[in-house]
């Protein structure tokens, strides 16, 4: 009966840290997020995406030096590209030129073609 209670006890601790562990992981992506601007989080979002086990920990690292106050300030969506791009990772993210052209926008390659 002693043993099982043991046994009860220690799967109970084991249950409790991955919780905290799964929490922590939540955490530290929530407080990076609170300090992303100007697209960052499309960017955290598509490096999830395409490297998971990286980001998270590359996120973990960011969030150790926003605990520590080594970064203080706001993270732009280019400015965590170039720390993705810095570590070897090529996250790949959409972009659309688009010029005004008389009131409406057309793509790059539209107003290349008109010019043709």
């Amino acid at each position: 009966m002693k043993q099982l209670k043991e046994k009860a006890a220690m799967i109970e601790k084991i249950k409790q840290d991955e919780t905290k562990t799964n929490m922590a992981k939540i955490d530290d992506r929530e407080i990076l997020l609170k300090y992303l601007y100007d697209r960052g989080d499309e960017v955290l979002q598509l490096a999830e995406l395409q490297y998971p086990v990286q980001t998270r920990v590359i996120v973990k690292r960011i969030v150790d030096l926003i605990k520590s106050r080594e970064i203080d300030s706001l993270i732009s969506g280019g400015e965590l590209l170039a720390i993705f791009r810095s570590v070897g990772l090529r996250i790949r993210v959409d972009t659309n030129i688009r010029i005004d052209d008389h009131g409406k926008f057309i793509s790059f390659g539209e107003k290349l073609k008109e010019g043709i």
